[in-house]
């Protein structure tokens, strides 16, 4: 079975040979010469015979002349090693190249752009660091070195720098850069506010809502610093703003509301208001949320049929969970006992099932990420309300 080193070194190789058939090199001067070319020729080609691509690619990449008609193959070959993961075999072609001191400039360029990229899919961060940085004050490739580095300041949570680079990505491309700025102004008022530091913590998400004011998680973050401050009526506010912001997030927002009118004393309210946003919102949280106040309030029987009334409306396995749990105090005997079994299939069914997925690229969690782990996108990644039956 040919090997499949065969494809991938054997653009280079055939390039080596063009190069030693069409050099012109006199037979009375050079013959040594072209004898020793010929020779390390063969000698790579036996190098790929015998499967020892490590050694084989060494003799092409010192045999192979670098000029402008075989730099491409070069560049091509070093980028489909990195492509098929042989990110080590990939620096080397690509760091041949860039050693040439008498590289045309735009070559030097790509195969920059290429090592940094070879550095990066290693996992090499602050080597690919350095050449994009390098790139950008060259003035050279400028939109892929900044993209890149956004990439790279994600991976390793320097916020600051996300946001440094963000704002050049904006001036040099004009490319919408608010909801990852955004969000990386949101990443440093949770450290503030895991600090305790409140006020820098208000003062960095105020800076988040100039830059994205649909920022559902700028709200939710301005409401907790205010309800750590006791300042339950601004918290509303914002709690509330998530309405006209992100309607998906509202669920975030529901116990935290709870939580706001209890500590101001009112409960009436909150249930009026919970009433009228169920009607434009119906959303599973919220029924949750109510039904727990009107057992509070009017017991079982009354929260279950408030539950049962919205379950026929909308139905899903997390509503009929709520309405099984309810049922199972006001009933005894062999009835309970049929629906603790009813009730441990939908807590199974539940725990199955995601309660977030991202609508970019279909990463499911159980537990909220604000930059989704598979596709890296912001805000992408919304409550699912459980599956509907």
């Amino acid at each position: 079975m040919v090997s499949e080193w065969w494809l991938l070194l054997l653009p280079i190789s055939a390039a080596s040979g063009w190069w030693i058939a069409v050099r012109q090199i006199p037979e009375d001067k050079n013959s040594k010469k072209r004898h020793l070319l010929s020779s390390n020729y063969l000698q790579g080609l036996n190098f790929l015979l015998n499967e020892e691509p490590d050694k084989a690619l060494d003799v092409f990449i010192k045999l192979l002349e670098i000029d402008s008609d075989t730099v491409e193959t070069h560049l091509a070959l070093g980028n489909l090693f990195r492509r098929r993961g042989e990110v080590n075999r990939a620096i080397r072609i690509h760091q041949n190249l860039i050693a040439r001191p008498n590289l045309e400039k735009k070559y030097r360029t790509e195969a920059l752009v290429a090592l940094a990229k070879d550095y990066l899919s290693a996992g090499v961060l602050d080597r690919a660091e350095r050449l994009f940085l390098e790139l950008v004050d060259l003035g050279e490739k400028i939109d892929v070195s900044l993209k890149n580095l956004l990439d790279i300041y994600q991976q390793e949570k320097e916020w600051q720098k996300a946001i440094d680079i963000a704002q050049k990505l904006f001036l040099q491309t004009n490319r919408d850069v608010r909801v990852g700025l955004a969000h990386y102004y949101c990443e440093l008022a949770e450290l503030a506010l895991h600090e305790q530091k409140l006020d820098q913590a208000r003062k960095i998400v105020k800076r988040a809502f100039r830059v994205d004011k649909r920022c559902a998680r700028a709200s939710l973050l301005l409401a907790e610093v205010e309800i750590q401050l006791g300042r339950y009526r601004r918290a509303m506010r914002y709690l509330k703003y998530i309405k006209k912001q992100d309607p998906d997030y509202l669920s975030e927002a529901v116990r935290s509301l709870m939580k706001c009118y209890q500590a101001l004393g009112k409960e009436t309210e909150l249930v009026y208001y919970f009433k009228d946003l169920l009607k434009e919102f119906p959303k599973i949280p919220i029924v949750v949320i109510l039904s727990e106040q009107i057992r509070q309030w009017r017991g079982d029987k009354v929260a279950a049929n408030f539950v049962a009334n919205y379950v026929r409306r909308h139905p899903s396995v997390e509503g009929l969970h709520r309405l099984v749990e309810l049922h199972l105090s006001l009933v005894e005997g062999q009835a309970k006992s049929d629906l603790q079994i009813l009730h441990r299939l939908t807590e199974k069914l539940l725990a199955d099932q995601p309660t977030y997925q991202c609508l970019q690229c279909g990463f499911a969690s159980q537990h909220l990420h604000w930059q989704c782990p598979g596709c890296r996108q912001w805000a992408t990644i919304k409550p699912t309300h459980t599956v509907e039956i």
